[in-house]
């Protein structure tokens, strides 16, 4: 019987498909020889999910339910059952089966291949494709992944969380960061079926805002963070000298111009929005480049004090 792994199912308001969730669990656990830990962390869910899943799975030991008073988030979700976890090798589970439990023999051979991350491709037709395949390609061009699919079951190593800050909602991201950190990550296809009871707790445009906001500041925080300069230094230097242009320019045409022939040509409303231009771009340009020398310092900061804790 294989033991060495923690099933982590985040659930809030399941308790319609847990009778199903433990069931099927429980069968593919004795199909392929499996006794591994499974961890259900009741996000202050309001249906009673917690309380069903104790009763449900009163006879299985490895089975433990860990619970939030209030609603916390995914994210939240997963870092407390790392935490509660006591097996090296962690599978991130749905409550809702869209994934079949019989994929997790699967993930675990992967990881026995040696990688540090297994991340699942859906395959077939599924709601929401088109939002998710645009979401997917972007955050893959953008952190340059290995992976196609970054919001689906996942089997990864306990160490791979270690010094990753995981804030609010960013759980989508924690390939795209692990990676970063060095990490190996492969992928497999796996079927995505439909819910069959409750609500999705994911979806409307809202979702869709909120994810691209985090996308653009995990991007910051991989690309920019250690060195600020390089964006708001370059960005600052890049509009003082297209102030520097502009004023060129706005000399030109009040001094020189009409010495050329072309005293004809004047602007309709003077040269004073020229000046203003000129004025704002230097302006922000040179607040910028201080804001980044700010940034700089700050960086420098933190990185003493990651070194710190690594020394600890």
């Amino acid at each position: 019987m294989r033991r060495d792994f923690t099933i982590i199912i985040p659930a809030y308001n399941e308790a319609l498909v847990v009778p199903d969730l433990v069931r099927e669990l429980h069968a593919a656990f004795l199909k392929y020889g499996l006794d591994g830990e499974v961890l259900l962390v009741d996000d202050g869910s309001t249906d009673g999910t917690a309380g069903l899943a104790e009763k449900e799975a009163a006879d299985w030991e490895r089975f433990k339910v860990v619970r939030h008073r209030v609603n916390r988030g995914k994210t939240e979700a997963i870092l407390t059952a790392a935490e509660h976890a006591s097996e090296g090798l962690l599978i991130l589970f749905d409550a809702d089966l869209q994934y079949s439990p019989e994929e997790i023999p699967r993930f675990l051979e992967c990881l026995d291949d040696g990688w540090d991350i297994v991340t699942g491709r859906k395959t077939g037709p599924y709601e929401k494709k088109a939002v998710s395949t645009v979401y997917n390609r972007l955050s893959s061009l953008v952190f340059d992944l290995p992976v196609s699919d970054l919001n689906s079951m996942k089997a990864f190593r306990a160490e791979v969380l270690e010094g990753l800050q995981l804030r609010h909602d960013w759980h989508r991201f924690f390939v795209a960061l692990a990676h970063a950190q060095g990490a190996t990550v492969t992928e497999i296809d796996i079927d995505l079926h439909p819910r069959r009871a409750g609500e999705a707790k994911y979806g409307g445009r809202r979702r869709i805002l909120v994810g691209l906001l985090d996308l653009v500041s995990v991007w910051f925080l991989l690309i920019f963070s250690r060195k600020p300069l390089l964006l708001f230094g370059g960005t600052g230097l890049v509009l003082a000298l297209l102030g520097l242009f502009v004023g060129a320019v706005t000399v030109y045409l009040r001094f020189l111009h009409p010495m050329f022939g072309f005293d004809a040509y004047i602007p309709p409303m003077g040269y004073r929005p020229l000046l203003y231009l000129v004025m704002l771009l230097a302006t922000l340009g040179f607040l910028l480049f201080g804001f980044g020398l700010v940034s700089e310092q700050v960086a420098q900061v933190r990185h003493e004090l990651e070194a710190s804790k690594r020394r600890d």
